[in-house]
């Protein structure tokens, strides 16, 4: 009997260091157990919570005052800054796959103070983003926090943000994807995130059939976002990347050409830069090699598209330059 109640306590103490030494290793190695918790907003749908740090798969991730992924800002910058605010969704933001330096805002800030070294002392590149905003959340966050005094706005969109439904909190707490809390371990977040099914939202239908002219909805929320770029006299940059499937034959799906037709249209119309990233990927020798999976860039994708956006930006900002004087 002694021998048997000694096997069930080695085995009990066996366990207990195992669980012990996986939950240290899911935390150090993974970042598990420490996610990027979100907050409802009744206008803009969803922000990451502010102040938050942490670690992804080794990636450094910070979110700061503004809900933004970066450091701690000044909500008017210094003197002698030139500051740029990117707007998007995961493919500025950069997910849990990409670090803190590699993000697109990150790459541009570097390669701006580089260029720009003898027009400013220092060059912000600022990142509101979140996973799956479209052009309506996008809109709204500039209404409810300024544009930070930018004196340039990007704003990365993707083909299929040109569908992209109302501005919703439905998913936040619900989903497991858009956590309000910590879990209280490592182990905890594991089984919830890929060992449990999803709980279906039923309220998610409703806004999945948003009825009405979505694409239509989507560029007017583009244009007003336009709109409050003038009315504080600063530059207007629209960008779009493709989904890696639109790139090569048979190319984008006839709703999409109709959509990027009706989107081409609408910039030439309000006189919108803009910089179409579909025919720039099909003249890559290897597009595949830039993105991270069917719609996000990886690192290299991203020193790819943040050149071309900081060229665009350069010649913006010359002419603008130029016509003050």
């Amino acid at each position: 009997m002694k021998i048997l109640v000694f096997v069930i306590l080695a085995v009990a103490v066996g366990l207990f260091v195992l669980l012990v030494l996986l939950e240290i290793g899911l935390r150090s190695l993974f970042g598990f157990g420490n996610p990027l918790i979100y907050i409802g907003d009744e206008q803009i749908g969803y922000l990451l919570a502010p102040n938050q740090r942490t670690r992804r798969f080794g990636n450094h991730i910070e979110i700061n005052q503004y809900s933004m992924r970066g450091s701690p800002i000044a909500k008017t910058p210094a003197p002698s800054t030139l500051r740029v605010l990117l707007l998007g969704d995961s493919i500025a933001n950069g997910g849990w796959w990409t670090d803190q330096d590699n993000t697109i805002s990150s790459l541009m800030m570097r390669s701006l103070t580089s260029a720009t070294n003898s027009n400013y002392q220092q060059v912000e590149v600022l990142n509101a983003s979140a996973n799956s905003w479209g052009p309506r959340n996008e809109l709204a966050y500039l209404q409810k926090f300024s544009n930070f005094n930018a004196q340039v706005i990007v704003l990365l969109i993707n083909t299929d943000d040109l569908f992209a439904t109302a501005p919703t909190s439905l998913p936040v707490g619900r989903d497991r994807n858009y956590p309000v809390r910590k879990p209280s371990l490592a182990l905890v977040e594991v089984w919830q995130r890929y060992l449990t099914k999803q709980k279906p939202i039923p309220e998610m239908k409703a806004v999945h059939n948003e009825a009405g002219d979505r694409v239509g909805i989507n560029l007017e929320a583009i244009g007003k976002i336009q709109g409050l770029t003038r009315q504080t006299n600063s530059e207007f940059l629209l960008v779009m990347t493709p989904l890696l499937r639109e790139i090569g034959e048979p190319g984008s799906r006839d709703y999409e050409i109709k959509a990027r037709q009706r989107l081409n249209d609408f910039t030439k119309a309000q006189q919108i830069n803009y910089i179409d990233f579909l025919p720039i990927f099909n003249s890559n020798p290897d597009p595949k090699s830039l993105f991270h999976d069917h719609i996000h860039l990886n690192l290299q994708g991203n020193q790819f598209v943040s050149e071309i956006i900081e060229r665009s930006l350069l010649e913006i900002l010359t002419k603008s330059h130029s016509q003050i004087l």
